[in-house]
């Protein structure tokens, strides 16, 4: 009864989440993926590089390659795709629904991870199928192995998806990682896990890649070709030339290393099941309790307060700006833009911590006495992802949409939402700046408004376009850590330098995409507008 139950709820959360359009775009995604492990002769873009080498497209090499390239980023974005599940439950009405039921804790939260691993599964599968149609489109071998193929993906892929897909019903769990903060987390501790399981001593044999690289160089070194340990590299790189190629035809399983790909799946077993501890499953019952203990407290605070004979405080909204000088309010009066653009900083700094400030200040100050004026860009420039995602987005996620969608001239508001995202931009990374206006460094000082016009026109297009936070926090997470690793060809901060000179994109290109997103949020913005 209890396995009826648990597979019925699986299937059920499967298939309401397949027909979504967003499930065809993770897709499409996964068929991006694919095309990128098996790129063409002649590509200098790689993602398995073997001291200057690669294997000849064999079913063997084709298969590995695809699956350690599936295990290194569907770890991380996956679980960004399968997150949410308990949320929607509780927005939808669900959740309550079946607190009423006989349905018991353990079985849903098993019922949601299986949904969450059944998701990423598929989406390995269509790794699977698009890699011999990858092996035979380069056409440097046509006789398909159906083992070598897929064998990688079992033991590669599948492994560590089991553990996104738990850590996001953890993660849906716990109140403080619900949020943006969870995503952010996610992130650090994704890109952690994934170094420690490309290393020799990898927990639980990490992806795989110490069998396979091991496997590579006895192949090699037949072939009469060296290459040390360190040579190997899994990840989304650029070489100076196309890699030549040597003969390899798979790796050996032993005992060892499959029983680590059974532990992967226990260990995400556990950890689906670890909220069992606190998580009330929508009972209403409890969360009454937790109200009334809360209520109780606040009273008798106030009644100490009184008995003190001080006045109770009233809950007032942060005003992170504090009150808008009466010069500026005058400022305000004569241009109605900056009135939009003064409003729009107090919403999207609205209830920040007094510490998230406290911190930020202090990356600018350490910014001001760093050896290189763009040492701490990087930081200045993630610390305030939390706060760039709420561009585009918070009018839907409050409700206010319906509200503001009356408002005329939609435009106006947009621009200066994206004004206030620009600001925020400018003044948390205003320290690199003036080091380098100092410093006569007029190219990375264009870099850097190239970058601070970048930043919030993404956030904005994308919140815009998607009416959700979580997209912009996937999206530029992956585009901050491809610039700090050194990926000219996406960095907008100016960050990689060649002779001295920023390595990346012309600043006026990246200005460009900049206003091309900007005038993207305004095309959908005012269609919504226009169909109301």
């Amino acid at each position: 009864m209890i396995a009826r139950a648990l597979i019925a709820l699986a299937v059920a959360d499967f298939r309401e989440r397949v027909r979504r359009p967003a499930y065809a775009v993770t897709l499409l995604a996964a068929v991006g993926l694919a095309c990128l492990a098996v790129p063409s002769a002649a590509s200098r873009w790689v993602i398995l590089d073997v001291g200057g080498y690669r294997g000849v497209y064999t079913s063997a090499w084709v298969g590995t390659a695809t699956a350690l390239a599936g295990a290194l980023w569907l770890t991380t974005g996956g679980f960004y795709v399968v997150r949410d599940a308990i949320g929607r439950d509780e927005r939808t009405g669900v959740g309550p629904l079946l607190a009423a039921t006989s349905l018991r804790t353990p079985t849903y939260l098993l019922g949601k991870f299986l949904s969450n691993f059944l998701v990423l599964a598929s989406m390995v599968v269509v790794l699977a199928v698009t890699a011999p149609l990858m092996q035979l489109a380069r056409g440097e071998s046509f006789a398909v192995d159906p083992v070598a193929l897929l064998l990688p993906f079992a033991v590669m892929t599948l492994p560590p998806l089991a553990l996104s897909a738990a850590a996001a019903m953890l993660f849906e769990t716990v109140p403080l990682l619900r949020s943006g903060v969870g995503n952010v987390v996610w992130f650090g501790v994704s890109m952690a896990f994934l170094l420690a399981g490309q290393g020799r001593n990898a927990p639980l044999g990490g992806f795989g890649v110490r069998q396979a690289a091991e496997s590579m160089r006895v192949a090699m070194a037949e072939q009469g070709i060296g290459v040390r340990a360190r040579e190997f590299s899994l990840g989304l790189t650029e070489v100076k030339e196309p890699l030549r190629t040597f003969r390899w035809d798979g790796f050996a399983l032993d005992g060892a290393f499959l029983g680590g790909r059974l532990l992967f799946f226990v260990l995400a077993l556990a950890v689906a099941l670890l909220p069992v501890l606190w998580f009330g499953r929508f009972d209403p019952a409890r969360r009454l309790l937790g109200a009334s203990a809360a209520a109780e407290g606040a009273q008798t605070e106030g009644s100490a307060q009184e008995a003190a004979g001080r006045p109770i405080a009233e809950p007032q909204a942060p005003a992170v700006f504090g009150a808008v000088p009466a010069s500026v309010a005058r400022l305000g009066r004569v241009f109605p833009f900056w009135r939009l653009l003064t409003g729009e900083l107090r919403i999207l700094a609205q209830g920040i911590s007094r510490w998230w400030w406290l911190a930020a200040a202090g990356v600018t100050v350490a910014g001001f006495v760093a050896p290189e004026p763009t040492m701490l860009l990087p930081l200045a420039w993630v610390w305030p992802v939390l706060i760039w995602s709420r561009l585009g987005t918070q009018r839907v996620e409050h409700g206010l949409d319906g509200l503001l969608g009356a408002y005329p001239t939609p435009s106006k508001g947009l621009l200066a939402e994206w004004a206030a995202g620009v600001v925020l931009t400018a003044v948390t990374g205003v320290a690199p700046l003036v080091r380098m206006a100092v410093a006569a460094d007029w190219p990375g000082a264009g870099a850097w408004a190239g970058g601070t016009l970048l930043v919030p026109s993404l956030a904005l297009a994308l919140g815009v376009a998607c009416r959700t936070h979580r997209v912009f926090q996937v999206v530029y997470l992956g585009v901050w850590y491809l610039a700090v690793n050194g990926v000219a060809a996406v960095d907008y901060m100016g960050v990689v330098r060649s002779g001295g000179l920023p390595a990346g994109p012309s600043p006026l290109a990246v200005a460009a995409v900049a206003l091309v997103l900007v005038g993207a949020a305004l095309a959908v913005r005012t269609a919504r507008h226009a169909t109301r």
